[in-house]
């Protein structure tokens, strides 16, 4: 065997090897049943950030005029707060804080149904962890959507 073919199986990682061997990981999502594209996919990690953005920037701003009184200090404590309510109220009712809205994303059960209040409670607080969501499966979940049974799919 070649040593160039070797070192570029080491660089590409154990994903390109194994698709070099024949494996079919699919899209992601399918292992789900999910769509590859359009309403019902897995939604994309851009939209998922940006939606993110927004609702951590809208906090900042609930925190910082309405309880810190200043302090930027005691704004981003304030603001980790209302993050989680926000994402237990919003997304244990309509299944979308407001920057998923804006962002066309929804938070469902694997099965496509709506989360009940106690997953969405798990999810909020691991998502407030911030290193559950950093871990991610083939499917593009993060650790707090697996524990919650969760996907965020396109709307």
């Amino acid at each position: 065997m070649d040593n160039r073919q070797v070192i570029g199986s080491w660089l590409s990682g154990p994903r390109a090897a194994a698709e070099e061997m024949g494996v079919d990981f699919g899209y992601r999502g399918k292992r789900l049943g999910l769509p590859e594209n359009g309403p019902g996919s897995i939604a994309p990690l851009g939209r998922r950030f940006g939606a993110l953005f927004v609702d951590w920037a809208l906090c900042l701003i609930i925190a910082y005029g309405l309880f810190a009184r200043g302090d930027q200090q005691a704004a981003g404590n304030w603001a980790l707060g209302i993050f989680l309510v926000l994402h237990i109220l919003t997304v244990g009712t309509v299944g979308s804080t407001p920057g998923k809205r804006l962002f066309g994303l929804r938070v469902v059960r694997e099965d496509g149904g709506r989360l009940g209040i106690l997953l969405v409670v798990v999810r909020s607080v691991l998502l407030c962890l911030v290193i559950p969501p950093l871990v991610w499966d083939r499917d593009g979940r993060g650790l707090h959507d697996r524990l919650a049974r969760a996907v965020q799919v396109r709307i």
